[in-house]
């Protein structure tokens, strides 16, 4: 599925954690990038040990940021400068711990700290974990209060996952590039 020319010239960062379902990350930012948007990729830690920065740096054509204090820029304080571009920032796939660490204002890395500096409306959260990780509470009342703070959800699915079946798997690609194409 694709939706042509609705990404043309749109600002877009893409989030992506230490999900297994890192890879279809790479999926998404094609798309966008292939339509004309102009995607920012910011990784965690946890989601480099899945996917390089190599892969999306190359579908981006940008440089991947990775971590907050990268010595090869110039002084730009990256996350504020790129929060104050974006048309909106997609966390697929979200863990529970990317989740937890909003919900609580904890910003750690690069990927957080953008999320503090971006707008809670423009930013749109994609989760992928293990069905027992996100039923939990914990992680369930997280997202009721993102919810009413303003932050978008997209549901994930029912399937196959890497410890068996249920919910918890990433909403499939026409589910994602569909929802975005509404908020930007």
């Amino acid at each position: 599925m694709t939706i042509k020319n609705q990404f043309k010239d749109k600002q877009i960062g893409i989030g992506v954690t230490g999900s297994i379902a890192a890879y279809k990350a790479a999926e998404i930012v094609s798309c966008l990038s292939q339509q004309g948007a102009n995607v920012t990729v910011v990784m965690t830690a946890g989601a480099a040990k899945f996917v390089t920065p190599l892969t999306f740096q190359t579908l981006s054509h940008h440089k991947v940021i990775i971590d907050l204090f990268t010595e090869d820029y110039a002084f730009d304080p990256q996350h504020i400068a790129l929060a104050e571009k974006l048309d909106a920032l997609l966390i697929a796939p979200a863990s529970g711990n990317i989740i937890g660490k909003i919900a609580s204002g904890i910003a750690d890395d690069a990927l957080t700290t953008l999320v503090m500096s971006v707008q809670a409306s423009r930013v749109i959260i994609a989760p992928a974990m293990n069905e027992r990780m996100y039923l939990n509470p914990i992680v369930q009342d997280n997202i009721k209060r993102l919810k009413k703070q303003g932050y978008h959800f997209i549901e994930p699915a029912k399937g196959h996952l890497a410890c068996g079946s249920g919910i918890g798997r990433l909403a499939d690609f026409d589910t994602i590039i569909t929802y975005l194409s509404k908020k930007v």
